[in-house]
């Protein structure tokens, strides 16, 4: 691609408020001008139908397809909810860097429960703030807040949590207490489907050009939230079932919708399976009290199994901390150590495969000397 002068990188102003709307920065601008060739202007994806995606400018949208190339360059971005690309007409020539993304090991497993994902899966970029939304009903499980957590602090990305359905309660504000003991600062929000409680107090996130993205299971309320939070039905909602709890997946797609206070949200079909890809500090952040608590035992390379002088095993027997906790830091801790082993040694089969035709040809030079 060519480059340009700054003076033909520039966007017309009414374009750069246009596209503020939908979160634009000095961030996306910097890269922009580093791609930009006169011809392509950016958008962003404000929805994903397989192969074919919504994108925006701020005013309307239009439906777009990829360029050959991300389909088939590994090292190419590909688009996702919530991306910046660069367009030409109705072709995503490239993907901005982004900001931040949210993945998560792909799913689909073949239904085996100790298979690790052998892919990442990104499932929204350029966020703000992610929703952890749990209904106080049978979805309500402080184990999985846990790994939401563990994954959105993973990625770098600041959670809050979202507790839906609380008009099922005479007295709901246990469930907050409950989830503190696992949610060390971060916000904890009762909303139900019934009046405006909690409603108000989740506009801040919604602040113009700000996006939040939602993860939850089926039938947790994610798009009924965002139908109280718009004003009026803009996504489909789904009954639970009686039998297991559990709703269908209502929301099949994700999209990117303006509020009307100017912020977006990322409405995400629900998660099954919460797989770790990324594994860059989550599970120091999300147990902050067992990682204080191991800076006291005697061995800094401590499995808190049973080394003599554990601090945090003495902190168990003491009920410092509870047994089901502490399970499921070893539990991803051990994810986690996985997942740095998978992928140093990714790095090093890469490396191998890079010096592998060099070698070859020594191997042949030293031959045809030694024949010689």
């Amino acid at each position: 691609m060519s480059t340009m002068k700054p003076s033909e990188t520039a966007l017309t102003m009414d374009l750069v408020q246009s596209l503020s709307t939908l979160g634009w920065s000095p961030f996306f601008q910097t890269h922009l001008e580093n791609l930009y060739d006169g011809k392509l202007e950016p958008a962003r994806v404000v929805g994903v139908r397989k192969n074919r995606f919504y994108v925006s400018q701020g005013k309307g949208e239009w439906l777009a397809t990829t360029a050959g190339r991300l389909n088939h360059q590994i090292d190419c971005l590909y688009p996702v909810a919530g991306d910046w690309v660069i367009m030409t007409d109705d072709v995503i020539y490239s993907v901005l860097p982004r900001k931040n993304a949210l993945s998560r090991g792909a799913a689909g497993r073949h239904g085996k429960q100790k298979a690790q994902p052998t892919r990442g899966q990104v499932i929204a970029a350029n966020l703000d703030t992610v929703f952890v939304v749990c209904g106080l009903d049978r979805d309500f499980n402080l184990r999985r807040i846990e790994r939401c957590l563990t994954l959105i602090y993973n990625c770098g990305l600041n959670p809050a949590i979202i507790l839906t359905k609380a008009d099922l309660h005479i007295f709901p504000e246990k469930f907050i207490s409950e989830v503190e003991t696992v949610a060390f600062g971060v916000p904890v929000q009762l909303v139900s489907a019934n009046d405006s409680l909690g409603l108000a107090q989740l506009e801040e996130y919604l602040s113009p050009g700000k996006t939040v993205t939602m993860i939850g299971s089926s039938g947790a309320g994610k798009s009924t939230l965002v139908n109280r939070l718009y004003g009026k039905s803009v996504q489909s909602t789904g009954s639970i079932s009686e039998n297991v709890g559990k709703g269908k997946h209502t929301t099949t797609s994700r999209d990117l919708i303006i509020m009307p206070r100017g912020g977006m949200v990322i409405d995400n079909p629900g998660i099954r399976e919460i797989a770790f890809w990324d594994g860059d500090g989550g599970v120091e952040l999300a147990f902050p009290e067992i990682e204080r608590l191991a800076l006291e035992c005697r061995f800094s390379d401590c499995s808190h199994m049973h080394e003599p002088g554990c601090r945090v095993n003495q902190a168990l027997i003491e009920g410092e901390i509870t047994s089901d906790r502490m399970e499921s830091y070893q539990k991803m801790k051990r994810e986690m150590m996985y997942l740095s082993d998978r992928q140093q040694k990714t790095s090093d089969r890469v490396e191998k495969e890079r010096w592998k035709p060099v070698a070859l040809k020594i191997k042949a030079i030293k031959k045809r000397r030694g024949n010689g």
